[in-house]
C-alpha cells in the first residue's frame, strides 16, 4: 500500500516536497490532502499538485482519517504548536528543520511523539542523500584514516529576505542555514557530544546573526569548524580531513550530488522535476520521503539517519552558540 501524505503549509518548501514526491512511484507515495491558513491558498496549492482534498485549517487536516504521515512545511516559529497538534492526535510527523526554536521546544515534540507512540523525524533532508550514505561508508572503512578536522561552509546573500533577517520569524544565519553545517559535523563524529563549543558572530540590527563561526572540539583532538552567513556566498562545501586523505562533499553540501575522495569525483545525479522548483536540488527531498516510508513499514518511531537524539544534540549546540553571541528569541523566555 502507498504511504498517504498530508501536507501542512502551502509555501515554497511544501511545493518542492510535493514535486519531489511525484518523482517516486505512485504505488508507494500519494499526497491525499493539504492544509493552509486559508482555504483559498490550500485550494490553489491542491490544484497545482493534483491533491484531492484541501483544508483551510490545520485542525481539519488532523481529523482526516486517510493520512498516514503529515509533513510540516510551515515557518519554524510555528513548529511546536502545529507539531503538538498533530502528535497529540496520534499522527506520524515529518517536520521541517529547524525542528523548533530551542531545546525546550524540541523536547516537548519528542515527548509528545513518545507519549503517543507515533513516528517523528526532523526533516534534515541532507542526511538521506546518497552522497551522505557514501560518506558514512567511507568513514566506516577508514578511507581517510583517522579524522582530525571537519570544515563546513554555507553562505548565501539573503539580507533582502525577511524570513532570514527578522527575529520574529526565527531568522539568523545559524537557524536558517548554519544548521546544515552543524548537522554535517555531528554526522561525521557519529552524534558524539563535543567537549567544547566556541561561537563568534556578527549581528544585524534586528538582533539575529548575519554571520557565525562555530568551532567544536571533540574527544581525541578532533575538531570541526562551521561557518555560515546570510550576507554573501561561501564555498558551500564540506571537507573531512583525515590522517590518510580527504573527503569533500562538493557544493551544495546540504543537497549534494558530487563526492570527492582524494580528488577523485563520483556523481549521484538527481531526477528532473515535473514543475519548477524554489530551492536548489529539491527533487532530493524524495530521499527523506523514502526514509519515512521505510520506517513506517517497519513500525519504527524514529529514523536512524536523523534520530531524535541527534535532533536534541543539534539544537542544544545551536542554543549554546546563540547564548555565546547574544541571539535571543521570544521563545527562549517562555
Amino acid at each position: 500500500m502507498a504511504t498517504r501524505w498530508g501536507i501542512c503549509g502551502a509555501g515554497n518548501i511544501s511545493h518542492d516536497f510535493c514535486v519531489a514526491l511525484k518523482t517516486l512511484s505512485h504505488e508507494d507515495h500519494q499526497i491525499v490532502a493539504v492544509a493552509a491558513r486559508s482555504l483559498e491558498s490550500a485550494e490553489k496549492f491542491a490544484k497545482t499538485h493534483g491533491i484531492p482534498k484541501a483544508y483551510g485549517s490545520y485542525q481539519e487536516l488532523v481529523k482526516d482519517p486517510n493520512i498516514d504521515v503529515l509533513y510540516i512545511g510551515v515557518l519554524h516559529t510555528h513548529h511546536l504548536q502545529v507539531g503538538l497538534l498533530f502528535l497529540n492526535a496520534g499522527k506520524n510527523v515529518l517536520c521541517e528543520k529547524p525542528f523548533a526554536m530551542n531545546l525546550r521546544e524540541v523536547r516537548q515534540l519528542v515527548s509528545a511523539a513518545r507519549e503517543n507512540n507515533v513516528f517523528l523525524m526532523e526533516a534534515v533532508w541532507s542526511r538521506c542523500f546518497p552522497v551522505y550514505a557514501e560518506v558514512g561508508r567511507l568513514l566506516s572503512e577508514s578511507a581517510v584514516g583517522q579524522v582530525k578536522m571537519v570544515k563546513v561552509y554555507f553562505g548565501l546573500p539573503l539580507l533582502d529576505r525577511e524570513r532570514a533577517t527578522q527575529k520574529e520569524q526565527g531568522g539568523g544565519a545559524l537557524m536558517y542555514i548554519g544548521i546544515y553545517c552543524l548537522q554535517f559535523a555531528l554526522m561525521v563524529f557519529k552524534g558524539e557530544r563535543p567537549e567544547s563549543i566556541h561561537a563568534t558572530a556578527v549581528l544585524l540590527p534586528s538582533g539575529v546573526d548575519e554571520s557565525m563561526v562555530v568551532v567544536l572540539k571533540f574527544s581525541g583532538n578532533r575538531m570541526a569548524v562551521c561557518a555560515c552567513t546570510i550576507a554573501c556566498d561561501l564555498p558551500n562545501d564540506a571537507t573531512i580531513c583525515g590522517s590518510k586523505g580527504m573527503i569533500r562533499v562538493a557544493h551544495p553540501m546540504h543537497c549534494p550530488t558530487i563526492l570527492e575522495l582524494n580528488g577523485k569525483k563520483t556523481e549521484f545525479p538527481l531526477p528532473e522535476p515535473g514543475l519548477p522548483l524554489n530551492f536548489h536540488n529539491s527533487t532530493g527531498l524524495r530521499y527523506e520521503a523514502e526514509e519515512v516510508r521505510r520506517c513506517l513499514l517497519k513500525g519504527l518511531k524514529e529514523s536512524i539517519k536523523m534520530s531524535l537524539t541527534d535532533s536534541e544534540l543539534l539544537i542544544e549546540i545551536m542554543d549554546e552558540a546563540r547564548r555565546q553571541v547574544g541571539v535571543v528569541y521570544e521563545q527562549d523566555s517562555q
